[in-house]
């Protein structure tokens, strides 16, 4: 294994189980890609777990994990490096109209950030004014935050990947400052970008950074972000960590010390 990978599991596995996590989870497409040398007899990883029966003492991942909805990517070439491929899918996010409304008010599409060949990719909700102005993704208040979180992590910006659910920033009405949530139809509209976007970077891990991040990539959720904290997921073989979103840390300082 990659030294430095190895390091970082480690530093996670430690991390798990000073939150008093006891047992994980591997999806099936995570444990047929490890090398058959460190696949040890083990009921963890030769019969993978399935969501329904992943056990921890923690009460959160007492949570049902919902299934993934069908949806379609749009079409890119499969040739080329990843850093190729991923410029020839922001191209055409650039000219897209889908939802004229958020055309008309973007100042720029924000697509993504990051490591193209990153193992961890990290997935929020849509751009803010912030956002919105430089073109890239967690680059606020709550973008300072996260890079706080992944300094703690021993990991830089640049050694992962960050995106949204949403390209463009949700319109507000006249007048108003703030952000708003993404509707169900524009979360929809552009998810499929987002699909192709991990299908380019193949991560290991993708890390759902809030409730609308959930929502987008799995659909509406009958659990609060706090009970889906914790738990594993998994989008099409990869598995799927939900937390809060800074912006929602920097709003409940209480919590911020739970961080991811």
């Amino acid at each position: 294994m990659n030294p430095e990978l190895r390091d970082q599991a480690a530093r996670y596995v430690d991390l798990l189980r000073r939150h008093g996590q006891r047992d994980t989870w591997l999806p099936t497409g995570l444990v047929r890609r490890l090398p058959s040398s460190t696949a040890p007899n083990s009921p963890s990883l030769s019969t993978p777990r399935t969501s329904s029966t992943f056990s921890s003492h923690r009460k959160e991942d007492s949570a049902p994990t919902p299934k993934v909805r069908p949806v379609a990517t749009p079409a890119t070439s499969t040739s080329g490096t990843k850093a190729e491929r991923l410029s020839t899918l922001r191209t055409q996010t650039l000219t897209c109209q889908i939802c004229p409304h958020l055309a008309k008010t973007r100042t720029q599409v924000v697509f993504g950030v990051g490591d193209p060949e990153a193992r961890l990719m990290f997935v929020g909700e849509a751009p803010g004014a912030d956002e919105d102005e430089q073109g890239e993704p967690f680059v606020g208040r709550a973008g300072n935050l996260l890079t706080k979180m992944l300094t703690a992590m021993e990991l830089t910006r640049e050694q992962i990947y960050i995106a949204n659910v949403l390209k463009c920033r949700p319109d507000m009405p006249a007048n108003t400052s703030g952000n708003r949530k993404p509707t169900r139809h524009e979360m929809e509209a552009c998810l499929p970008y987002l699909r192709q976007q991990i299908s380019i970077i193949a991560p290991v891990v993708i890390v759902a950074l809030g409730a609308s991040a959930v929502e987008g990539l799995f659909g509406p959720q009958k659990n609060t972000i706090s009970r889906l904290r914790g738990t594993w997921m998994e989008l099409d073989g990869v598995p799927v960590r939900p937390t809060f979103h800074p912006s929602y840390l920097l709003h409940n300082q209480d919590l911020a010390l739970k961080r991811l």
